[in-house]
């Protein structure tokens, strides 16, 4: 993922800053069509809008005037009264393409968190009651399934960025579909490993387990990072995209309790996005703040010396850093 700052450019006008200040429409227009599940809907046919609108049971003026603008953006192709799916909607907008987006239905959830920014800037992160993300088994599906989608055609060569040399068994915390660990799977023959995720999440991972073919290699371990021992053992615990869900404190404990689980010589990776030292670069990292602000209670985005210094008060040394071409960097601390 890489995401460019909208305003680095020189000498900007008033009319560019307030195209940037509407440049939230097509997105609202995009996710809503999603929400809606229009691109299904419409599949490989050519349907009128009140056509759509009796399928969908929405409003037949309101489904007109919403596919019109969907056609100016090039989602949908208009011929005389008819409409039918754009080549790029039929492959990544209908739900049932094998390259459907599922990311799209977490950002849609997302939405929701961010229209709280105001708010949070005045009150600080959020807090019990605020709307953020209601994490029912919608809003859970869409998130595990988008999460996977996003890594799963670089999960393999961003595993290739770590020494698996003496790794044969891992602790995937916080692994979710399970997406790494299979990478890690593919790479090396001998590998076994454990994800370790909430009881809500669990089955959805043995489901992406089984699917993939992984069940005599990869396993399971439901409870909360936060509370539950993890056992002992392994030669690598690996936490992607975990450590900005977190305060500072909690990341503490945790990899404490990440190198308890170390056996001698074993080593702990952090995989995520890594702000720099001023806070300001690089840009997704800073976005990404902002998203930990509006949708967690004491999440952030971090820098490489404060998980540096987690790992030191862990007792874990040579700590180095490898960054990764897809944005996420690995910070890799060893147990002597």
């Amino acid at each position: 993922m890489s995401v460019t700052p909208p305003f680095t450019q020189p000498n900007l006008t008033a009319e560019q800053l307030r195209e940037f200040s509407f440049s939230w429409r097509e997105s609202r227009i995009l996710l809503t069509a999603c929400e809606l599940d229009l691109f299904t809907a419409l599949g490989n046919s050519w349907k009128q809008s009140s056509e759509v609108a009796d399928s969908l049971r929405t409003n037949p003026r309101a489904t007109d005037r919403f596919m019109n603008a969907l056609a100016g953006m090039g989602l949908l192709v208009k011929k005389d009264d008819r409409f039918s799916n754009s080549d790029a909607a039929l492959r990544y907008l209908v739900r049932s393409s094998d390259d459907y987006i599922h990311l799209l239905d977490h950002v849609a959830n997302l939405w929701k968190s961010w229209s709280t920014l105001t708010e949070a800037v005045k009150k600080g992160p959020r807090l019990p009651g605020s709307p953020g993300i209601d994490w029912d088994d919608q809003s859970l599906h869409a998130f595990i399934a988008g999460m996977h989608d996003r890594a799963r055609d670089t999960a393999d060569e961003t595993i290739r960025s770590l020494d698996l040399t003496n790794v044969s068994r891992v602790l995937d915390v916080g692994g979710g579909s399970g997406v790494y660990s299979m990478a890690m799977a593919r790479a090396k023959e001998d590998l076994r490993a454990t994800i370790f995720d909430l009881p809500r999440v669990v089955p959805l991972t043995e489901q992406y387990i089984r699917k993939n073919g992984f069940s005599e290699r990869i396993d399971t371990m439901a409870g909360d990072y936060n509370v539950d021992d993890f056992g002992s053992g392994y030669d690598m615990v690996f936490l992607s995209a975990v450590v900005h869900s977190n305060s500072p404190e909690a990341n503490r404990k945790l990899i404490r309790k990440c190198a308890r689980a170390l056996t001698p010589r074993g080593r702990v990776v952090v995989q995520d996005f890594i702000i720099d030292e001023d806070r300001t670069t690089p840009y997704h990292a800073v976005l990404f703040a902002l998203n930990m602000l509006v949708a967690t209670r004491a999440g952030d985005t971090y820098t490489e010396a404060e998980i540096r210094s987690w790992m030191e008060e862990a007792g874990l040394q040579r700590i180095a850093r490898k960054d990764t071409r897809f944005a996420v960097s690995q910070i890799t601390g060893w147990k002597t």
